[in-house]
């Protein structure tokens, strides 16, 4: 039995003294001292870890500002904070072994927006899509464009000076910050813009903080002008934080937001940014350049900027390589039309923007003339060109998703940053990474490249194993390295990402001009109490050392090798965070979105599940080893133990598996994570293993059992369906049915399905009845395989399939009901689901041996077979089922196509099906493009039910705000939702349930289509 795991105590004492003290003083927002809180803010996207001792989740300015005051109190002068926006850092910019100040959780409102003077403000936890989807009406955009950013938040941005692809155009996040509201450490709420003289003499002579920052930065500017101007790098990038080279803007103002900007909140904590706004580009165009080796793309990228791009991207063969065994490649694989033979080893993506579409036309002429003449030249292997803003967005984002896919590289040793964005002088890039190349080649270390060859900026990801000590140790070396080679091209270590923990090398860099660093840090942070460490340090020896600051290496490595294994679908998270993507229309973990909580996401539930581990091998027990006991074991001789353990729960006894748990419960099992996560971070495989293991040592709900139990047991109450609904349906069944945690529990349809479909003709396959059927007849059939929810809940689906299929010339038979497992599955029954699925896949792989296609209906247990059965059977033991559209899609030529007939449809895919099958709501366009209507897909989020999730009294309040982000809006606006279609039951349920709208599914409008044209 898994032992009792007691939370781990906060380190300081004080810390608990200062959130008591913050809420005392009227802090609004969350304060929090949970383990699992701390475990999740432990890390970034970088490869370090560092627990902090609270996390406090500011509501408003006003948190923020008495925050520091307490802070600054005599008694705390010891405690150190950081502000954290979306965690997308590479370098530990946000860890912290004090107090992490979220301000992404409720910061975020986009507060005014003024399109004609072409400038917004917003709070600092707004995420940078989030602002450029506000602004998209009013064609306008904020520039700087990250990879990130879905989840990057203009905080961040600014605190890191972030920028990306097209910096050469339109500059970093610093170019377009007009003013920072800033909470200073002596309290102050300061407002920071540009300054005329008389307004900063004015300034100067406050007697304050804010008086002696301007004095200072001042003096420099006017004292320091020659060794500034000698000592900063003439590049697109500069050095981002204490920008001293811009104290002084192009217009001779004064600009304290030079400093603010990439101060990584060393100086003060950002809550509101007004920022410049750009006009959206009317018409765009990406050329794809493919090349034969990656060196030749660096190479010819000169030429290629001398054609005036906008902006030009490269990616090398690793990404490349990956990106085509990935979801993202549906989307691009018509750019690379000679993929079938020698693949590209690497491409540049060249763009080209114009307000008129006559313009754009002309300069792709003369673009693709000059490709044309010049062939084969300079390494090219062929182009293509991406026209409009769908076929350019998908490209960009594949380039965006090159982190992601570096990360998914198969082994232990995986891409990581640490020396992922040097910059050098674009024409030097060339050789600068062939030196780089050979580095890492003589420490027999893969990796890979992508970047912005027009700024001369490449990131460059080894491939190392962190929990290998000799690799550990690799940090060091290759980093010493870099810094010496990106010194010998006149470059920079950092050209992008921010130091964090690489400010070791500040001094390096800023030579004579450190010591000012140091007294600019010292004048606005005396106590060096924000985020002490990074960029400079008023303490001779106060930077972090990239070799001595925790990684999550160290920690994993003391989880045995068999457990990691098991244990994959979590570990391999590199916190690279796209599943923080805010946009409520796509449909990456439904339960971050609800709650806006990072332990409710798939990055905080694998870094609980990662710590859970570790702490489970300190205490000196195997997970692996205690399931297999577990299904070994008598449960009902555990009983006692499990109901003593509960008892202990219930008095309040600490154990870190109830923290894991709650996060655990929160998972609407809906399996986007596995698709859309670049590593495939599973969080339902995760979850069940370790619900099973929890369940080992407390009492299950009685719930769990009812819901486990439906596949079983919905076979036999369909004999008596009106005596089944009237008892499920009376008062005080539904009463205890709320005790149990249950709600709105479906009814029967009221008729059996094999009695349904014999009445019509129909018949079950059967191995006698499959024995007789010729090959002619066996052509003509397909078998569909049922599944608890059409066939019980919704036996009228059923019927429809088959009269579809009989109307388009098939024999349809029906697979006798045998369990699937899924909701066993979700539930962590995994003993049980690993006998179901054993029979189950034996009864399918008879009726398979047949030759006759095995289809299925509803997605997410179809999916399964896929999915849940290849990892219990293995890939050969797995049944293979087809989704009724992937199956009809194959057969059109077997129809002659209908002309259009005006009418047209909007297809709402379940999530499972969209990420896990992307293919699958193309196919149902297909077939309704087939037979002449048209049938356009709706971009949305989860429902919110997701099976039993939205069935559960606990989950029903977050199951319907969730489905009031996106579903709700997109019901709202089609009246009854006749042209709405919906293929997943869940989501049906739920809009009858929330919105009292009947959605069809897709074979019962193409039924009715291809009946009215017979």
């Amino acid at each position: 039995m898994i032992p009792r795991l007691a939370e781990r105590p906060v380190a300081n004492p004080l810390y608990l003294d200062f959130i008591t003290e913050l809420r005392t003083r009227g802090f609004e927002g969350e304060l929090s001292a949970s383990y699992a809180d701390r475990t999740v803010a432990a890390t970034d996207n970088s490869i370090y870890q560092i627990w902090p001792q609270v996390v406090v989740t500011p509501k408003h300015a006003d948190d923020i500002i008495r925050l520091v005051k307490v802070l600054r109190e005599e008694r705390f002068r010891h405690l150190v904070i950081s502000p954290r926006g979306g965690g997308t850092g590479t370098n530990g910019q946000s860890l912290t072994q004090g107090v992490v100040v979220d301000l992404s959780r409720h910061m975020n409102r986009i507060l005014e927006i003024n399109p004609e003077e072409r400038w917004a403000r917003v709070e600092a936890g707004v995420v940078k899509d989030q602002l450029n989807a506000t602004l998209k009406p009013y064609g306008l955009f904020f520039a700087p464009e990250l990879s990130t950013s879905n989840r990057a938040t203009i905080g961040g941005m600014v605190n890191t000076d972030a920028s990306g692809q097209g910096s050469c155009l339109y500059g970093k996040t610093r170019d377009h910050v007009l003013a920072l509201d800033t909470v200073l450490l002596d309290g102050t709420h300061w407002h920071s813009e540009p300054l005329p003289a008389d307004d900063l003499i004015g300034i100067q002579q406050r007697n304050d903080l804010v008086g002696e920052i301007h004095r200072l930065l001042d003096g420099i500017a006017r004292d320091q002008a020659d060794l500034i101007a000698a000592r900063f790098p003439k590049l697109n990038r500069c050095l981002t934080g204490y920008d001293l080279a811009h104290i002084r803007n192009a217009d001779g103002l004064f600009d304290l937001n030079a400093i603010l900007c990439g101060a990584e909140g060393t100086l003060g904590l950002v809550t509101e940014v007004k920022l410049n706004v750009l006009p959206i580009p009317r018409f765009s165009a990406l050329v794809n350049v493919r090349y034969t080796t990656f060196d030749a793309a660096l190479r010819d990228a000169p030429a290629l900027m001398a054609l005036q791009a906008a902006s030009i991207e490269t990616v090398d063969s690793k990404v490349l390589g990956l990106a085509r065994q990935d979801i993202i490649w549906h989307g691009v694989a018509e750019f690379f039309p000679d993929d079938d033979g020698p693949a590209a080893l690497g491409i540049n993506l060249v763009e080209f923007i114009a307000d008129d579409e006559a313009a754009l036309e002309n300069k792709l002429a003369e673009v693709v003339g000059i490709l044309d003449d010049q062939g084969q030249a300079h390494g090219r292997s062929g182009y293509t060109v991406a026209r409009g803003e769908a076929a350019v967005g998908r490209l960009w984002n594949m380039r965006k998703k090159s982190v992601g896919l570096l990360a998914n590289m198969q082994g232990e040793r995986r891409p990581i940053p640490f020396v992922e964005d040097t910059a050098v002088p674009p024409e030097h890039l060339a050789d600068y990474i062939a030196e780089f190349r050979a580095l890492l080649d003589s420490h027999g270390v893969a990796y890979g490249m992508f970047g912005h060859v027009d700024a001369g900026v490449l990131h460059v990801r080894p491939a190392l194993d962190m929990k290998d000590p000799a690799d550990e140790q690799r940090i060091r070396t290759i980093s010493d390295a870099v810094v010496a080679l990106t010194q010998k091209y006149h470059g920079l270590l950092w050209g992008e990402h921010g130091k964090g923990v690489r400010s070791e090398y500040a001094p390096h860099f800023f030579g004579p001009l450190y010591p000012t660093l140091q007294k600019i840090k010292a004048t606005f942070d005396p106590h060096n109490q924000l985020n002490p460490g990074k960029i400079a340090s008023p303490l001779a020896d106060g930077l972090l050392k990239i070799d001595a600051v925790p990684t999550r290496g160290q920690h994993d490595r003391t989880i045995p090798i068999v457990v990691r294994e098991r244990y994959a679908e979590a570990m391999h998270c590199n916190g690279n965070g796209a599943c923080y993507n805010f946009d409520p229309d796509d449909a990456m973990c439904p339960s971050w979105k609800g709650t806006r909580e990072r332990r409710h996401s798939p990055k905080g539930r694998a870094s609980l599940m990662r710590e859970w581990l570790r702490q489970m091998t300190l205490a000196g027990v195997d997970p692996v080893a205690e399931s297999t006991h577990l299904r070994q074991r008598n449960g009902w001789l555990m009983l006692p133990a499990r109901l003593g353990n509960t008892l202990g729960r219930r008095r309040g006894e600490a154990d870190f598996s109830h923290e894991v748990m709650e996060a655990m419960q929160g998972c609407l099992a809906c399996k986007s994570c596995v698709a859309q996560c670049p590593v495939k971070v599973d969080v339902p495989e995760f979850r069940a293993r370790f619900m099973e293991l929890y369940y080992g040592r407390y009492v299950r709900p009685f719930k769990d059992y009812l819901v486990g139990s439906m596949e079983s047991t919905l076979p036999l109450f369909a004999r008596w369906p009106a005596l089944y609904n009237a008892v499920l349906g009376s008062t005080p069944v539904q009463a205890v049915l709320a005790k149990l945690n249950l709600v709105h529990s479906p009814l029967l349809s009221g008729t059996h399905p094999v009695a349904a479909l014999t009445a019509r003709g129909f018949k079950l396959a059967t191995p006698a009845l499959l024995q007789t059927l010729d090959e002619s007849t066996r052509s003509k059939t397909v078998i569909v395989v049922q599944d608890a929810f059409t066939s019980y809940l919704e036996t009228g689906l059923l019927l429809d399939t088959f009269e579809l299929l009989r109307a388009l010339g098939f024999t349809p038979l029906l697979a006798p009901f045998v369990p699937n497992g899924k909701p066993l599955h979700v539930h962590g029954f995994l003993g049980r689901f690993d006998r179901v699925a054993h029979k189950n896949a034996e009864h399918l792989r008879a009726l398979a041996a047949s030759g006759i296609a095995l289809i299925g209906l509803e997605p997410s247990m179809t999916l399964a077979y896929r999915a849940e059965y290849v990892k219990t059977l293995g890939k050969d033991a797995a049944p293979s089922v087809l989704l009724m559209q992937e199956w009809l899609a194959r057969q059109l030529d077997r129809w002659p196509a209908r002309s259009a007939s005006g009418n047209a449809l909007t297809l709402l895919s379940h999530c499972t099906e969209k990420t896990s099958a992307p293919a699958a709501p193309g196919d149902w366009q297909k077939l309704f493009r087939h037979f002449g209507i048209t049938l356009t897909t709706q971009a949305t989020g989860c429902c919110g039910m997701a099976g039993t999730y939205g069935h559960e009294a606990s989950n029903r309040a977050m199951s319907e705000h969730i489905y009031s982000l996106s579903w709700a809006p997109v019901i709202a606006t089609h009246g009854d939702g006749h042209d709405l279609l919906a293929t997943g039951y869940s989501c049906r349920c739920q809009t009858r349930l929330v919105d009292g709208v009947n959605l069809r599914h897709p074979v019962q409008a193409l039924l009715q289509a291809v009946q009215i044209q017979t």
